[in-house]
């Protein structure tokens, strides 16, 4: 072939074509530092294509991936395209959007490896839309379908917007941080400190000065002053969690600090003042220890100024496989498996449990799962011995090793994602309702307990 019937490499034709793909495109040197950036990808991140250039991709993304399984690095090292890999990245402006991405190696004429390419897509859009369909909400890290928890999350920034005194009750592993931390977040005080103390988990002679600091020679190993957790709040937030396990004495100065915004160190006759705003979290029914005594009534009153109640996740029972997927999700990043679900047996024995840790406990139950589960779902038997034992009914078939295996697995995995909805599932795989409602009686997929028939 002659030299003009080659097709030859014109950085002009390149650039063009690049700065007219929707899509977001970047290339990186082998050392991973960005060597061209399109506008889309500009637009998408909020990082100009002037910034872009010459930094660490994992400087300008920030992804959920970055630093443990960057998609690049593993198109490298496999030899193969990365395709249609969904993660979170964080604009430049703190935004987290979903993307879509997908990498690959670039190489040069020998088939030596020079850098890499990865293109991505704005999933945001689809995201919203599947959490209508779905109807489900987020806020922040949290998502949800229950009503308690929307109604929460529809009052949760009027409340950021006020400088006035929360108090969040629920049980231990309800979330209680994660709303203080919304709060702030959304908050006018978003760009000072945020800072988080447990209450109950420091000794009540300890606990005092951690809270309002002290001055050198206020007790025997007091060499230099210390400023305490008020102080280091100043300009921000300050979240008291435990606050209903402060002992009365410790009670008595909490409340100067809320009426009066100030207080000594320990040690010291100076006043130090304070701006910070309070937040409050407690395990208990804080109502009841003021009734028999335990916790002052006028503080009680300066606390509750605005409460928030978390529902144990015995009570919004419909957002267990929502917040499962979420930590499967997060532990198929951390581990390098991809896990796609639950299976039925396994949801069940979630619907069926009582959780009394909460979300916490429904996360380590994900965690112990991961460590025994080597197949693409997760089974009963992953499951820590605390969950309700195995009926025998239910179980989606094992992956891929016959025609029916196979389909039972299509037919399960699109009812999970449809919540049970024969309807929408049967329009998703292009088959009439009635064939998939044959199909899961003569296969044995039912749907866990509490969820529709």
């Amino acid at each position: 072939m002659s030299e003009t019937g080659k097709h030859q490499y014109n950085p002009e034709i390149m650039e063009v074509i690049l700065n007219s793909i929707a899509d977001g495109v970047f290339t990186v040197d082998e050392n991973f530092k960005i060597t061209s950036f399109n506008p889309a990808a500009a637009e998408m991140t909020g990082v100009s294509i002037k910034e872009a250039l010459g930094k660490y991709c994992f400087e300008v993304f920030k992804a959920d991936i970055c630093e443990s399984d960057c998609a690049i690095k593993k198109a490298i090292e496999n030899n193969k395209p990365l395709l249609r890999y969904p993660v979170s990245v964080i604009r430049a402006d703190g935004e987290k959007i979903s993307i879509s991405i997908t990498a690959s190696a670039l190489k040069d004429e020998k088939g030596a490896v020079t850098g890499g390419m990865e293109t991505f897509r704005d999933l945001s859009l689809i995201e919203e839309l599947r959490r209508r369909i779905q109807g489900t909400s987020t806020f922040e890290e949290m998502i949800s379908r229950s009503k308690k928890m929307k109604e929460i999350f529809s009052i949760l920034p009027r409340i950021a917007q006020s400088d006035s005194t929360v108090l969040i009750e629920g049980e231990s592993g309800t979330g209680k941080e994660m709303v203080a931390k919304a709060i702030h977040h959304l908050s006018p005080r978003k760009e000072g400190p945020m800072i988080a103390v447990n209450c109950g988990a420091i000794p009540d002679s300890l606990l005092e000065s951690e809270l309002f600091g002290y001055v050198a020679g206020a007790f025997t190993d007091a060499r230099k002053d210390k400023p305490g957790r008020f102080a280091q709040a100043d300009g921000g937030t300050i979240f008291l969690d435990e606050i209903g396990d402060v002992s009365p004495a410790l009670q008595t100065r909490l409340l100067r600090v809320l009426q009066e915004k100030s207080f000594e160190p320990l040690g010291s006759t100076r006043t130090v003042t304070t701006n910070v705003r309070i937040l409050a979290a407690t395990n208990k029914h804080l109502l009841g220890e003021v009734e028999a005594g335990r916790f002052r009534r006028d503080l009680f009153y300066r606390v509750n100024v605005i409460q928030i109640y978390l529902p144990p996740l015995r009570e919004r029972k419909e957002d267990i496989p929502l917040i499962a997927d979420s930590f499967i999700h997060k532990m198929n990043l951390i581990s390098g498996k991809s896990i796609t679900g639950l299976s039925p047996g396994a949801i069940r024995a979630f619907m069926e449990y009582e959780w009394p840790g909460n979300i916490r406990e429904l996360e380590n139950a994900i965690e112990h799962a991961f460590i025994l589960c080597e197949d693409a779902l997760i089974f009963r038997d992953h499951l820590p011995d605390s969950m309700p034992a195995q009926n025998g009914s239910g179980e989606a078939p094992a992956v891929g090793k016959t025609l029916d295996q196979i389909e039972g697995k299509a037919i399960y995995d699109a009812l999970v994602r449809h919540d049970w909805n024969r309807s929408a599932a049967s329009r998703e795989l292009g088959v009439d309702k009635t064939t998939i409602w044959r199909k899961c009686k003569r296969l044995g997929i039912q749907p866990p307990d509490g969820m529709p028939k």
